[in-house]
């Protein structure tokens, strides 16, 4: 057994009250038995109760559970950070002409391998990835993340209209080859599948229906796709299913609004929407960089409180602007600034945490640190540099410290990154 020595912190349980319900040992201790978290406590107590474990001394440092992102592309790692366009022609000009490379099964392992290595590095250890359209983009990503045991959640993308013909699937493959990674991947070691619209403008009726059927098969699947983004691509809806009574409708006539359905965006969303949301126990993600980056529009976090929606926050790579889940949350707090409405620091936290694990119902598995559970954490190191030196103190309060790297912060305060009870990633010395 190992007993690592930090200041610790968690949130143990679901919760709205941040400040009374976060777990914090500034000397604290976890155990960790194999892949699985067996205690946790100060370091004094957990020390005394396993006198055999072997102590890795991390003081001065925190130990926090593993980071969740829960929405993003991992074809767009190698398209991130291009100027100039909103989500339209974004689509058109930078992910459509990137995503056809997957048609090579070489190039998407390649590109898996990378993209994992970019969520180690930054804390992240389980995402909600969009592949490709090709079968072979997510086997690509599932058999890397199963070579290091991690939690990945990702789904074949589907389209088979308004995409380039190369990238142009139909109901019936989509529905088959759902169905066959559905199989060959979910609840399978530590993976699990989403039925993977793009999103609406990208999917006639009988596609949609088609991947309805597969989310009644298999109820315990996820499902993913985008909402609400942008004011152009609502209208398009509108114009694309004039029966439908707004754009969530769309999805919910083919019972794709559900508990473990996850909403990209939600950032123009009609109070009957959010009410919806709320009631059917679905999540939204808050991606903010990518928000600010496409000129898309500031997320109301009052609305989805008051409707008791599940919100969970993402990167969104690659309109997203960085892998980085503390960079994110600094992000989110200037969204939450100019609405008035700031998110602490502390349910910025949760939302990358226990907060997105309860919303996908995963917190039996990961977001916290409580015994039983999947060994995912990270080793902080705030005071990597001379600014955060200076900025931080050495007995900083936690939450002190987590805004403070949500502005200053990058992939340097992620000391080492750790699946299922092994260091994944090691930051090195330099």
């Amino acid at each position: 057994m190992q007993l690592f020595r930090a200041s610790i912190a968690h949130f143990p349980n679901q919760t709205t009250q941040f400040d009374n319900d976060i777990a914090i040992f500034k000397d604290g201790g976890l155990l960790v038995d194999n892949k699985e978290i067996k205690d946790i406590g100060t370091f004094e107590e957990i020390a005394k109760r396993y006198p055999a474990a072997t102590v890795t001394d991390f003081s001065g440092k925190w130990i926090l559970p593993g980071l969740i992102d829960s929405h993003l592309h991992y074809p767009q790692t190698q398209s991130i950070a291009h100027y100039g366009e909103q989500l339209l022609s974004w689509l058109e000009n930078y992910t459509f002409p990137t995503e056809m490379q997957f048609a090579d099964s070489e190039h998407a392992k390649t590109i898996a391998n990378v993209f994992l290595r970019q969520l180690l590095k930054n804390g992240t250890t389980t995402g909600f990835v969009f592949t490709t359209v090709h079968k072979s983009s997510s086997h690509a990503l599932f058999s890397a993340a199963s070579e290091i045991d991690m939690a990945i959640v990702a789904g074949k993308v589907c389209m088979d209209r308004n995409c380039p013909s190369a990238l142009n699937d139909c109901a019936d493959t989509a529905q088959a080859d759902s169905a066959e990674l559905i199989e060959t991947w979910h609840n399978k070691g530590r993976n699990r599948y989403a039925l993977t619209p793009r999103f609406a403008p990208t999917s006639t009726e009988a596609q949609l229906a088609a991947l309805g059927e597969l989310a009644k098969q298999y109820p315990d699947v996820f499902i993913q796709t985008h909402l609400s983004e942008n004011l152009d691509e609502i209208a398009w809806v509108k114009s694309l299913f004039p029966k439908a009574d707004g754009y969530l409708d769309v999805y919910d006539t083919y019972n794709l609004v559900r508990e473990r359905a996850v909403f990209g965006h939600g950032i123009h969303l009609t109070p009957n929407e959010w009410a919806r949301l709320g009631e059917s126990g679905a999540t939204v993600a808050f991606c903010p960089t990518s928000n600010l980056f496409l000129g898309s529009g500031l997320f109301d976090m009052t609305a989805a409180r008051a409707n008791r929606v599940h919100v969970a926050m993402a990167t969104d790579v690659g309109a997203g602007t960085t892998f980085n889940m503390f960079k994110t949350y600094g992000d989110a707090y200037k969204v939450s600034q100019l609405r008035s409405e700031p998110i602490s620091p502390l349910e910025g936290f949760y939302l990358m945490t226990q907060g997105a694990a309860v919303a996908h119902a995963l917190d039996h598995e990961i977001g916290n640190l409580n015994p039983g559970t999947t060994a995912d954490f990270i080793v902080v190191e705030p005071r990597f540099d001379e600014l955060t030196q200076l900025r931080i103190k050495e007995d900083a309060d936690f939450d002190d410290v987590f805004f403070a790297l949500s502005i200053l912060g990058d992939d340097r305060a992620i000391d080492q990154t750790w699946i299922s009870g092994t260091c994944r990633y090691k930051k090195e010395q330099h």
